[in-house]
């Protein structure tokens, strides 16, 4: 078994300890920004840690309507950039904390006077030494290259942000996830099975809108990185104005179809795609009873993500539906004869300027 694999199941119970650990150390956080909420936050993130960014951005702008930046570092490390950080929340994301241009994004902040968070995995990280304030992914020691349980991890600690900063976040919801994560877990064989169908599959396009679009990048990159698939993630809304195009017979398409505000566009894509007689595999659960009718192939967690407190969740599903489709990567790899753990060219740890 890759280590991949393994650090894939090992993400329930790395769930559960970074939510543990996490529930104490953001309310010094919450204390810090009640009646100062920042006017602004920017993210600096680079690869996995990047498509993380995406989903705070989205997550954050929903539910607490503060404008989210999504930082270009190069600004600051290759033009000078003399960007106005005062009053702005910086929060730099990296699984290692070693990123030297997201650490270079933070110091910058901190000079300005601007209130940092770090988000890594490593306490003893640069990052974690340069952030007022270190939120802890608690998912140990991650041996391959291919990121997963940090991904997750850091997309829990966006909603523990999200939380403090006055978003009404449910965090009896967010003590679910890691059961939600489990039952994706169940569907390993039904997604081996599958993956021999795609065993020569050499280009792909993975689609979500909203809250999951991070996982149609996130998805996307781990196709790229293990399989060595061309895949390209888009928005569903943007797939439409211009990329559709280049769909053909048998042309494989993954979207992210919870229920939920997204469906209806969502479902308008299926349609079409189904019309050009595109290879199409949905990830979806058992609260969407529409898309889980659909004809073809399909990927269906065992759980009802619909309702949760009286209103629909789609807000709680990019972390269950992720799995599904790192599980279809890690055994899409293993069919394809290709070890995930070590992609050709990659190190876990990448430094840029």
């Amino acid at each position: 078994m890759s280590k991949m694999l393994e650090e894939i199941r090992q993400q329930p119970e790395a769930l559960e300890r970074t939510l543990a650990a996490g529930l104490k150390a953001i309310e010094r956080f919450r204390r810090k920004v009640e009646g100062q909420r920042p006017r602004l936050v920017v993210l600096a993130a680079r690869g996995t840690s990047d498509n993380a960014a995406q989903f705070g951005r989205y997550l954050l702008e929903i539910t607490t309507g503060i404008p989210v930046s999504l930082s270009a570092p190069s600004v600051f490390t290759l033009y000078g950039g003399g960007v106005d950080l005062r009053g702005v929340l910086v929060v730099a994301i990296s699984q290692s904390g070693e990123s030297t241009d997201i650490n270079l994004v933070m110091e910058h902040g901190r000079q300005q006077g601007a209130l940092t968070v770090g988000i890594t995995n490593e306490p003893r990280s640069t990052l974690a030494g340069l952030a007022e304030f270190t939120l802890l992914v608690r998912a140990g020691k991650e041996k391959s290259v291919a990121a997963t349980k940090t991904y997750t991890g850091q997309i829990l600690m966006f909603y523990l942000l999200a939380y403090a900063l006055g978003a009404r976040i449910r965090l009896d919801d967010l003590r679910r996830i890691p059961e939600w994560t489990a039952a994706g877990l169940e569907l390993d064989p039904h997604i081996a099975a599958i993956c021999q169908r795609y065993r020569f599959m050499e280009h792909a396009v993975v689609v979500g809108r909203g809250i999951n679009y991070s996982n149609a990048l996130e998805f996307s990159l781990k196709l790229k990185e293990t399989c060595y698939v061309v895949a390209e993630g888009f928005s569903s809304a943007d797939f439409m104005h211009g990329p559709i195009a280049m769909v053909e017979p048998s042309f494989p398409i993954f979207a992210f179809a919870p229920p939920g505000v997204t469906w209806k566009s969502t479902r308008e894509i299926l349609d079409r795609l189904r019309q050009l007689k595109a290879e199409t595999l949905i990830i979806t659960d058992r609260g969407n009873r529409e898309a889980a009718s659909l004809p073809g192939p399909g990927i269906c967690l065992p759980v009802n993500l619909r309702k949760r407190g009286g209103r629909p969740e789609e807000l709680f599903t990019p972390i269950p539906y992720i799995v599904p489709a790192q599980l279809f990567a890690a055994r899409l790899a293993e069919e394809k004869g290709l070890n995930p753990d070590q992609p050709r060219t990659l190190s876990k740890v990448t430094r840029t300027i």
